[in-house]
């Protein structure tokens, strides 16, 4: 088995989507902690490893990956099982539609250089702040709830690419006091995926970088 290193912040929702995959899949994994707000993304060192300076980078024998979509397919192909796009072409479409739904367009909205430009170049503050955050936030998750089904996880009885997408972005839909009660499908997904082991042990405050 491959020897794998994530690049990581605790309270990076893509990074947090490679760990819950990396748990689910079984996978040993060492961390290196990137943070964020001190501004270690932007260091020459670490822009040698991801042009971008973003989070996360996953280091493999073959070399790196960026963008945790790209991560998680890799991990799907690499370590088949257990599968995180199960199905039939059309399962697994409908299964990366909702994932790319919360990390195409609910996500850059809200990450966490969006915010620092609204709050920096923009002069926004932090009441006007939020309520972008929840507007995007609640857009999508609007449209989110209405495909989903009653299955204990995302379309699914077992957690997909969708629940792992999905998790983290609920995860920070709390910190910033979004009102989740519109969305019970939502709330029993999350309750449902965090009582597994392999959500929980990926959650930001079980990071060593987070204390």
């Amino acid at each position: 088995m491959s020897q794998i290193t994530l690049y990581s912040y605790f309270r990076s929702s893509a990074a947090y989507r490679v760990r819950i995959a990396l748990n689910l899949k079984g996978l040993d994994y060492q961390q290196h902690a990137i943070n964020l707000l001190k501004g270690e993304q932007k260091s020459k060192e670490y822009r040698s490893v991801n042009p971008q300076g973003l989070v996360p980078t996953m280091m493999t024998e073959q070399g790196g990956i960026s963008q945790s979509l790209a991560m998680l397919e890799w991990l799907e192909e690499t370590y088949p099982e257990p599968s995180i796009i199960p199905g039939d072409s059309y399962q697994r479409a409908k299964l990366r539609s909702m994932a790319y739904q919360i990390c195409c367009d609910i996500h850059p909205l809200d990450n966490l250089r969006v915010l620092d430009y609204l709050r920096g170049k923009l002069g926004i503050n932090e009441e006007s702040k939020n309520q972008w955050y929840q507007y995007w936030i609640t857009q999508g998750f609007t449209a989110l709830e209405s495909q989903l089904d009653a299955q204990p996880f995302c379309c699914s009885k077992h957690p997909t690419i969708a629940d792992i997408c999905l998790v983290p972005q609920v995860f920070n839909a709390l910190r910033f006091n979004v009102n989740l009660s519109t969305y019970p499908k939502i709330q029993k997904i999350y309750n449902n995926c965090n009582s597994l082991t392999s959500f929980r042990a990926a959650s930001p405050e079980h990071q060593t970088d987070s204390h």
